[in-house]
């Protein structure tokens, strides 16, 4: 099925103020009602290339996969959607391929990348993430973090160590305990939810999140949820504003019609009137 008219995507990228170069990485594939954001992190260039491989991993392993399979329905054996297991695998390919390219490449040596891929299908969503970049749902006007940071500083604050106003100013924070490409295997979280229209879903780097508080988040968004291309503009310029310490994207996605799978009857009569 070819989301391209059911769900908008788009997105920018940027270096911030005070670095150089940019680690992150953004792609999409609209017709999948796929997007994917990866933060680099590795000396010489490595975030560079540790990102670039991981988003170009997963467009292509996902692209290939998504082919032959239903991915609304769902694994026996798992519980999850066909969706959700190819976007675990096409995250563990990613992990092998710069793996791989790190263990052959010296000035390559420990680069690895965070991850947050976002995948839509009968008006529904997987969304699959290793390490500290996020994935956040603006629905009726409240903004709503969907996946939780693997990050030293996260697991102190579950265990009662700090409250969340102190991991904010904390120094730690960048501390990630997952990421993508440092070890020959990688956990992956997978989280599945309904999808509604009008719903805005926004994947970030934490170059954003560290900049600016998610109630500037959630007001920007609500301020141009018509244009996502301002969204996008706005969210970077006030990190930039606010600092601009680290490389700061925002890729942004919004189904504005409904996307049954058409599997049944009443699916496919749905769809003529979509």
């Amino acid at each position: 099925m070819n989301l391209r008219d059911k769900i908008t995507i788009t997105g920018l990228t940027d270096p911030g103020i005070v670095r150089g170069h940019n680690e992150d990485t953004i792609g999409n594939n609209p017709e999948l009602g796929l997007a994917v954001l990866a933060d680099g992190m590795g000396g010489h260039k490595g975030g560079e290339v540790a990102s670039a491989l991981a988003v170009d991993t997963i467009l292509t392993s996902l692209s290939k996969s998504l082919r032959t399979v239903n991915a609304g329905e769902i694994d026996e054996e798992t519980g999850y959607s066909q969706g959700s297991i190819a976007v675990e695998q096409a995250i563990k390919e990613a992990n092998n391929v710069i793996f791989d390219s790190a263990s052959k490449n010296e000035q390559y040596e420990g680069m690895g990348t965070t991850i947050v891929v976002l995948l839509f299908y009968d008006n529904r969503f997987t969304v699959g993430h290793v390490g500290d970049s996020r994935l956040y749902r603006l629905r009726d006007s409240q903004l709503e973090l969907l996946t939780r940071d693997h990050t030293l500083l996260q697991e102190l604050v579950d265990r009662g160590f700090y409250t969340r106003e102190e991991a904010r100013n904390s120094m730690k924070k960048n501390l990630v305990t997952r990421a993508v490409g440092v070890s020959d295997t990688v956990e992956v979280d997978i989280t599945e939810d309904t999808a509604a229209v009008d719903d805005i879903y926004l994947l970030c780097s934490d170059g954003l999140n560290d900049m600016i508080e998610d109630d500037l988040i959630e007001d920007v968004i609500n301020n141009y949820k018509s244009n996502l291309n301002k969204i996008a503009e706005e969210l970077i310029k006030q990190a930039n504003q606010h600092g601009g310490k680290d490389n700061v994207s925002a890729l942004l996605a919004h189904p504005v019609k409904p996307f049954p799978s058409g599997g049944n009857w009443l699916n496919k009569i749905t769809n003529l009137f979509s």
